[in-house]
């Protein structure tokens, strides 16, 4: 099943998620390769693709997980988690419908 990844920068964290980037992305690849990565980004904090140092507001990723349980490991896990850039996360099931 699918899984909605929801994470929420804390105020004034570019400097450190710009830091976790690389690892973070690194597993993100690893989902991807094993066909189970059904999209990932940034919410920008500004109305922009290029946010600047504006930054961000936080993540969403949405990502196959055998269950709730193990999307919850694997967001615990997460570099921007064990680094401090996220204040929260919330990891939901999530339903695809379209596109089909």
């Amino acid at each position: 099943m699918f899984y909605a990844i929801v994470g929420e920068d804390r105020p004034d964290s570019l400097a450190e998620r710009l830091a976790a980037r690389p690892a973070h992305v690194e597993r993100l690849k690893a989902l991807q390769d094993e066909g189970r990565l059904l999209l990932a980004g940034p919410f920008p904090a500004i109305d922009s693709p290029d946010p600047g140092p504006s930054g961000f507001s936080g993540s969403l990723i949405v990502a196959e997980f055998a269950s709730l349980e193990a999307a919850r490991n694997w967001a615990d896990a997460d570099p921007y988690v064990v680094s401090g850039v996220y204040s929260a996360v919330t990891v939901k099931p999530f339903k695809k419908v379209l596109p089909a």
